[in-house]
This record gives structure tokens, sequence and C-alpha cells, in this order.
């Protein structure tokens, strides 16, 4: 139970760090320096382009149109999109398939839904990843380009929040999934038979001397009595 929750907790962080990356201003960053300090700054993520002047006062411009966006910019949306969504998707399932909660059923169809949470936290992670990998290759492969004459970009912090987001949403879904598979293992199942096995004895043997001796002298009288039911 408790490396569930661990992976709760992790894959809830890094679907929080996915979420609050989506709407962050600095996916991309550039400057222009001037001789004492910094005269404008140029930044721009997946919804708009804005400046900011060395007073502080930022203009920005909306993308116009979806259609006549960039192909990245586009694929990069989606992706986004839908590891937020497979993250909410997770913590649902995840919050219903854990053994702490009392909701989700029996305990078998409780390890297939918490399975299927990891699941959708490695499908959130992974959306995020190649959406925020996608975009800083973009930017790289502008800014070493020799040929490539207008404005170039360096990387921003919410690319990095995106990689963190994405790193964590993928490690809490495996540790998800592989305390389910744990759970339900053949070994694990042996255990609790011996267990019972164990148990049981320990019942008999809790009986005081005298009826401990009398269910054992009936325990062999019924074993007589088959022995020499046919004969």
């Amino acid at each position: 139970m408790f490396r569930e929750i661990f992976a709760f907790v992790l894959s809830t962080s890094g679907w929080v760090l996915v979420s609050s990356t989506l709407p962050t201003d600095y996916w991309k960053v550039s400057s222009l320096d001037g001789t004492v300090i910094t005269t404008a700054t140029y930044w721009s993520n997946l919804w708009k382009t804005c400046v900011t002047d060395s007073t502080g006062v930022s203009n920005c411009k909306d993308f116009p149109s979806m259609l006549a966006l960039d192909g990245y910019i586009q694929a990069c949306r989606g992706l986004m999109i839908a590891s937020v969504c497979l993250g909410f998707l997770g913590s649902v399932l995840a919050l219903v398939g854990m053994k702490c909660t009392k909701i989700g059923g029996t305990d078998k169809n409780k390890a297939r839904i918490a399975c299927s949470a990891g699941v959708s936290f490695i499908l959130s992670g992974l959306c995020s990843l190649s959406a925020c990998s996608l975009y800083a290759h973009r930017i790289t492969s502008e800014f070493f380009d020799p040929m490539f004459v207008a404005q170039k970009y360096e990387l921003g912090a919410a690319l990095f929040i995106g990689w963190a987001g994405s790193v964590l949403c993928i490690l809490g879904g495996s540790v998800l999934c592989f305390s389910i598979a744990g759970s339900c293992s053949p070994r694990h199942s042996e255990v609790n038979y011996i267990y019972k096995g164990a148990a049981s004895q320990s019942h008999i043997s809790s009986y005081p001397r005298g009826k401990a001796k009398s269910v054992n002298q009936s325990s062999s009288r019924v074993q007589q009595f088959d022995k020499n039911a046919y004969v």
C-alpha cells in the first residue's frame, strides 16, 4: 500500500507540473542586450508571442489562426492537451484502484483499475515528453543553423518544467504498475496460503489439553470408521 501511495504522489506531482507547463509563457526566450542593460526580451509559447522592454512593459500578439500555425506548434498543442487529459484520467483511476480506498469492488478489480491508472500516467508522461522534445528540437535546429537569419531563440523554463513533470509521471506510473503486479504474483498468494494454514494450526493448538485430546480422538475414530466402512 505504501508503494501505491508513493507512486500516486509521484504521478500526481508530475501531472500538476505538466498542466502548469501548458499555459506557461517562456517556452523559448531571446534577448537583445545593450551596452549596460537588456533592451528587449522576446519570448513565446504555444499560444502567443511577446516582447518585453527594459521598463517591464510587455506587448503580446496571439497567433492569428490555428490553421496558419507551424506544424510543430499544432503537434505540441495536441500532445500537451492529451497529456493533461490522460493524467486526469490516471488520477481518477488511481483513487478508485488503490487499496487504501473503499471503492472499486473486489481486490482483483481494484488491481486492474490501478494498473490502468499506471498505464495512463505513463502515456501522459510520454505525450508531454514528446511535445517538449519536439519544441526544443526546433529551437536548437534553428539556433545552430548558419543559414537561418531570423530571430534565434533559446530554451525557456517551461520546457525544463515539462521534462521534469514527464519523468515524474513515467516513474510514478511504472511504480504503480509494478506494485500491482507484485501483489498479484503467485508467490504472494502462496504466502497467504501458508499463513492461513499456520493460523488454522494455531487455532487447533489454542484449545485446552483435554479438548484437544478429544478432538484428536474423534478425528481418529472418524478415520477408522472410514477405513472399515467398505469391509
